[in-house]
């Protein structure tokens, strides 16, 4: 009997043991160790370095929102599906979404380092004249110019770092200017000094290479849209890719109704004038506009859209190089423009001069045939005046009074200006 129970129990033991294996190889959580499961990966956009520009850094803008691309916090167009393929390298820029919760999205402007007249030339220059080759390491090649040993030395920049750089921002610098894009220069660790000890070598090619091509994204940082100048707000900056708030260019409103179209040119008046006339004395100019160069937020603000053009002269300490030292020209001054171009002096820059761009390029195909006689002819009248200006400061500034006096009672109160709505209603100012 005793036997028979042992052997029983034998079996029992057994059947249980095979039992226990069974459960094991059918319980994943109590498996997983003997057999891992495959993690899921989620589809994500194949960035390449080429396509941000990654590859060309240290000769690019910066690196302080890669994470944010290949986190997929910033996406093309309305392109929220990750298996989406990215938009064509070649373009110039591009319409985004960027997030920062993964749930709410807001447009913004993706924009390549360019200049209005050059896309990828400069790279190939920069490895014909410097090495003689079609391609080489942009870093390497820049680094061992005359130029950038200086910035490498050098504990402040100074105007003559910068000398014969074609941007229209620095071709008549004051220390102040400079001393402030240190300061404020973005795309590194701030340390509000006006000082170069916080920029690694790599830093100062950085902040020199976004100079020499276009001076736009450093103008973003400098002078912030939250300090009241007219600017997109920098979001910041990815191997040659920026990314601003996203504004809709002037050209799509030239057809607008002529309530919008009053208030444009008037919001297009005043920007000039503060652009003249500021609390830090700085005077701004341009040495181009066209349709592209102004947009238009979501509530009907009007801000410079491209301040690729814009050039600067300090009031309070005027320009630190003479009109000889901007001749100074090397691979830098030629990355976007003909070696051969003549600067303009700088004291041949005049107020009235964005005025006039504006009245010929601009102001009249936005208010072309909008208002009824005899109003639309005198804004006619009024533009001409401005536009045949260049030998009359008095004549300009009185012409452009003249015209905003005309279309202040031209334009609406309503939701579609959120930017001034329903302030509008309570105040004479509008």
């Amino acid at each position: 009997m005793g036997r028979w129970i042992c052997c029983l129990c034998s079996r029992v033991a057994g059947l249980l043991m095979l039992l226990l294996v069974l459960a094991l190889s059918c319980n994943p959580s109590t498996a997983a160790t003997a057999s891992p499961s495959v993690p899921h990966i989620k589809p994500s956009y194949s960035f390449g370095r080429t396509f941000l520009g990654l590859d060309k850094c240290n000769a690019c803008i910066g690196t302080s929102m890669c994470k944010k691309f290949f986190k997929e916090e910033i996406r093309f167009d309305t392109w929220l599906s990750s298996h989406l393929k990215l938009p064509p390298s070649y373009l110039l820029s591009y319409s985004g979404n960027y997030t920062d919760d993964a749930k709410s999205w807001r447009l913004v402007d993706i924009t390549r380092l360019t200049s209005k007249y050059w896309h990828d030339r400069a790279d190939q220059r920069i490895c014909t004249s410097l090495l003689k080759t079609k391609t080489c390491s942009l870093e390497h090649a820049l680094r061992r110019t005359h130029r950038f040993q200086k910035w490498l030395r050098a504990k402040r920049l100074t105007p003559d770092l910068v000398q014969g750089l074609s941007s229209p921002m620095l071709r008549c610098p004051s220390q102040r200017l400079l001393d402030r894009i240190v300061r404020r220069y973005a795309e590194v660790p701030d340390a509000g000094s006006i000082y170069m000890d916080h920029l690694t070598d790599q830093d100062k090619l950085r902040l020199l290479y976004t100079l020499s091509v276009n001076s736009h994204p450093i103008l973003l940082q400098i002078f912030p849209d939250v300090e009241g100048w007219p600017f997109p707000r920098y979001l910041g900056s990815c191997g040659r890719l920026v990314v601003s708030a996203s504004t809709r260019p002037l050209r799509d409103f030239f057809s607008a109704a002529p309530e919008v179209a009053a208030d444009l040119a008037l919001q297009l008046l005043a920007v000039l004038r503060s652009m003249g006339t500021n609390d830090l004395n700085y005077f701004f100019y341009f040495t181009h506009v066209d349709a592209g160069t102004f947009g238009v937020f979501s509530n009907g603000h009007l801000f410079i859209r491209d301040a690729s053009t814009l050039g600067i002269i300090d009031k309070e300490e005027g320009s630190q190089l003479i009109d000889g030292q901007q001749e100074y020209k090397d691979i830098f001054s030629c990355l976007t423009v003909d070696c051969q171009s003549a600067f303009v002096s700088c004291n041949s820059i005049r107020e009235k001069h964005s005025l006039i761009m504006v009245c010929q390029e601009l102001l009249p195909k936005l208010l072309k045939g909008k208002f009824l006689q005899p109003v639309q002819e005198k804004i006619d009248s009024f533009l001409q005046h401005c536009a045949d200006g260049l030998a009359d400061d008095q004549g300009v500034n009185e012409a452009v009074a003249k015209l905003a006096d005309l279309l202040k009672p031209l334009r609406s109160c309503d939701s579609r200006f959120a930017y001034r709505y329903p302030d509008c209603k309570y105040s004479d100012k509008y």
